[in-house]
């Protein structure tokens, strides 16, 4: 099955993205990830000021299957949430790296990026699953 990359983002192995867009990073959930969750139901967002550390779960989505942990790609202090979420969690499915995003983030430490996988990474990655 091909799934979506975004070229504009960086990767985790645990399936979260991160654009970084100024000193801040939205982060989200990949196309591979909402796929293998099936149909998200409740995202329980962080809240604004809780300080993310890259590799520690930060959140939980909610699916018809099961509830998943999402984990910080980055290290950082929640700035923004995307409220949307809470009425319509289901955006994460239809526009995972649009409307779907999950939580803004101010950069602790911006060379962790580095550490992220690029699309073509990424989707080399997705063929070992």
């Amino acid at each position: 099955m091909e799934f979506k990359v975004d070229q504009k983002v960086r990767y985790s192995k645990t399936h979260e993205w991160v654009r970084v867009e100024g000193g801040e990073a939205v982060i989200g959930i990949s196309d591979y990830a909402q796929n293998k969750l099936s149909d998200v139901v409740f995202v329980e967002l962080p809240p604004a000021g809780k300080e993310l550390k890259a590799g520690a779960a930060c959140l939980v989505i909610e699916s018809v299957k099961a509830a998943e942990e999402v984990f910080a790609p980055v290290s950082g202090s929640v700035v923004g949430r995307n409220e949307a979420l809470e009425k319509s969690p289901e955006l994460v499915n239809s526009d995972p790296f649009g409307q779907g995003w999950l939580v803004r983030v101010k950069l602790a430490v911006p060379a962790e990026i580095d550490s992220l996988m690029d699309a073509a990474a990424y989707t080399s990655y997705l063929s070992t699953l």
